[in-house]
């Protein structure tokens, strides 16, 4: 059941705009979710545990173990008051913050995420990289530590397939860095079938290919992505350096 709590006035939800805010379980004090939004959408999710079944995510688990154990899940503004853009940056920020969260998508804007001050330097030091071939770049910040480089960088993303064929060269970036660079003999629908060992994931593409020639990987890797293709804030791992 729902507590009078779980919802703002309505004058006080117009003046709280844009809010970043944390999701507490009280038997330990621990930040589990850390979520942007207007209105009551931080009490969203106590609704969601409410109304569905058996399948639950990690975060709605963790609110169902709450309630069973006869508490309630602390809601906490973090900040508010905000435009879209700042609450994203606060957002992507405490979630570098509080390792273990339950958040599906991680941080927006991972190449202004956390980092070794060797790394920034690492970044900024490289030079942008000039492209002279149709390069589709990918981000691999998500998955590069799970698999290797290759894998990491063919599956699975929601992309045309007209457009990602058109590419001559496929680039993984992490945090702003050409790391690989790789060519697409083809590109798959993410299936098992086409994929041995890898889940179904309808509507996304993966390719099969190689790494790219010596000479193409000179060009690129260790290189910087230029600032133009870098928008923060941005949530799509996909870009492109041509059009279709």
């Amino acid at each position: 059941m729902q507590s009078d709590r779980e919802s703002f006035p309505e004058e006080v939800a117009r003046q709280l705009k844009t809010y970043v805010y944390r999701l507490i379980d009280p038997r330990n004090g621990e930040t589990f979710y850390v979520g942007k939004g207007r209105g009551n959408r931080v009490f969203s999710h106590i609704r969601a545990e409410d109304s569905i079944g058996d399948e639950l995510d990690n975060k709605l688990k963790r609110i169902r173990e709450i309630r069973l154990a006869g508490f309630e899940v602390a809601h906490v503004i973090h900040r508010h008051g905000m435009d879209d853009m700042t609450a994203f940056e606060v957002e992507s920020a405490l979630i570098d913050a509080y390792p273990g969260l339950t958040n599906v998508i991680g941080p927006r804007g991972y190449d202004y995420g956390a980092m070794h001050a060797k790394e920034i330097i690492r970044r900024y030091s490289a030079k942008p990289a000039v492209f002279q071939h149709r390069a589709l770049l990918i981000s691999v910040n998500r998955s590069a530590t799970e698999r290797s480089l290759y894998d990491a960088t063919r599956y699975a993303w929601k992309i045309s397939k007209s457009k990602a064929k058109q590419a001559e060269v496929i680039l993984a970036t992490l945090q702003g860095l050409i790391v690989g660079a790789f060519v697409a003999d083809d590109w798959l629908d993410a299936t098992a079938a086409n994929f041995p060992g890898r889940a179904n994931l309808p509507g996304r593409l993966g390719f099969i290919g190689r790494e790219a020639p010596p000479k193409i990987q000179a060009l690129y890797v260790g290189k910087r992505v230029p600032d133009k293709y870098r928008k923060r804030g941005a949530a799509n791992p996909i870009k492109y350096t041509y059009t279709a």
